[in-house]
């Protein structure tokens, strides 16, 4: 195995350069590319005794497993809120790996200091004040458990108890109030401690919405009789894109003990776009936020960045008590701030991104995106045998069939759709209906590929 390392090390450039040459064409060949392989995958190997070297793995790899491999990165790939990798943000992913920078700490590398500075564009990009601070984490699930670890030591500071030291149950109960709430914040309050039980839903508005209703959120605070919550707000709800009234919510802190955490991790990005700007008013000023960078950003997986307004609670959840780490400073290093130690430059493929296209570039991913959303809305709209379940508010179409929307049907629906390579879409559950999301955040989608879809979506429903 040594004689191979060697041998690898030797021929680096040349490796690099087919593993570029690769790279190339399976990028060039995205449109064309089945968006889904729903095909059995091939069995296990056995650990290989000897290994072939990197050509060998790359040829091993390109032969067994790259077929099939999605299409998830190209245009027509509508599952879920996924974005691509614009060719900037690629380049500063290959070389994250080149640097191989672990952004713990910055008393060796320039890489927390990019990192910081990112940040910095990021809190700007989305409206936010110089007081709120952030990292980069994997992905919503863990930026959202962050901002709500905070919360936990926000709320043990208001009852005279610190969470991070003597743990859950000095604080007792946790109320925690949210609309329509991500599952990513229940499987955090289960992650913390607080449980899923935790969390109590408040009514939203009535007419198709899924937006708080900010008077029965005022009347579940009241009904705590002082002590305080957590509130989770919603800045994009998953299957329409609703959004909570940001500012009307904040307001409620007059006379209402509650941090307010906001879930924005891709209807954040309506910030861009002065027509959907007033989306997220009031964004501002949220005690913790979450937004998700390979949605809406186009930055390869996985990266996310989570804001606070107190850092120092932070601190206490996170900090890395150890002699060779250090206590933390006034700036405080990164393994101090988030539940990693070791921690990828994510931030990379962001900085370049965003020195590659800046606000007017993703601007345009964002607003072409509403537009294509839009158009898909109509469609079904004028369809038959589909039915639009809720307005395209933003970049997500919800929809179902026309005609018997069960389980069973739209799941095969939704199936056909996947197995004609065509178009990938996610089943979902809205207003007691079963139902299909199409959700558009990829900077290649076209009006062309658009119509795709649709032909797609129209050939399959019938059966």
């Amino acid at each position: 195995m040594h004689r191979t390392l060697a041998d690898d090390l030797g021929r680096l450039p040349e490796l690099l350069q087919s593993a570029r040459d690769f790279a190339a064409r399976e990028v060039s060949g995205l449109a064309d590319r089945p968006v889904a392989h729903l095909g059995k995958a091939p069995g296990r190997d056995p650990l290989p005794a000897a290994g072939t070297g990197a050509e060998g793995a790359l040829d091993r790899f390109a032969e067994r497993w790259a077929p099939g491999f999605s299409g998830s990165a190209g245009p027509r790939y509508l599952g879920f809120v996924t974005g691509g990798s614009t060719p900037a943000a690629l380049t500063g992913d290959w070389l994250t790996s080149t640097y191989d920078q672990n952004v713990s700490g910055g008393g060796d590398s320039f890489a927390a200091a990019l990192e910081h500075e990112t940040v910095g564009w990021l809190r700007e990009l989305f409206g936010l004040g110089e007081e709120h601070s952030g990292a980069f984490v994997s992905g919503a699930t863990v930026s959202n458990t962050v901002g709500l670890a905070i919360a936990r030591e926000w709320l043990g500071e208001r009852l005279g108890v610190s969470v991070s030291r003597e743990g859950l149950g000095a604080l007792g109960r946790v109320d925690v109030l949210s609309g329509s709430p991500h599952s990513s914040v229940t499987k955090a309050l289960s992650v913390l401690g607080v449980g899923r039980d935790g969390l109590r839903r408040v009514p939203v508005l009535s007419g198709n919405r899924e937006a708080v209703d900010v008077e029965r959120l005022a009347e579940a605070l009241e009904s705590l009789e002082g002590r305080p919550a957590i509130v989770v707000a919603n800045a994009g709800t998953v299957n329409t894109v609703d959004f909570d009234d940001l500012r009307a919510v904040a307001a409620l802190k007059d006379r209402y003990d509650f941090w307010l955490h906001v879930d924005a991790a891709f209807g954040g990005f309506a910030a861009l776009s002065p027509a959907y700007a007033h989306l997220v008013d009031g964004l501002d000023a949220a005690d913790s936020v979450c937004v998700d960078l390979h949605k809406w950003l186009n930055v390869p997986y996985d990266a996310a960045v989570q804001f606070t307004r107190r850092r120092d609670l932070q601190v206490r959840v996170f900090h890395n008590a150890s002699p060779y780490l250090g206590m933390p400073t006034g700036d405080p290093d990164f393994l101090h701030l988030t539940p990693e130690n070791s921690r990828r430059l994510r931030a990379l493929p962001a900085w370049f991104a965003l020195t590659a296209y800046g606000r007017d570039g993703h601007r345009e991913i964002v607003e072409r995106n509403v537009a294509l959303a839009g158009r898909l809305g109509e469609r079904v709209a004028a369809e038959g045998r589909l039915r639009l379940l809720a307005p395209v508010r933003l970049n997500v179409v919800c929809f179902t069939l026309a005609e018997d929307p069960s389980q069973g049907r739209v799941r095969e629906f939704a199936r056909s759709v996947a197995a004609s390579g065509e178009a990938f879409v996610t089943p979902t559950f809205y207003g007691g209906t079963h139902a299909l999301r199409a959700a558009f955040s990829n900077w290649r989608t076209s009006e062309a590929d658009t119509d795709r879809v649709f032909d797609v979506l129209r050939r399959h429903s019938g059966n």
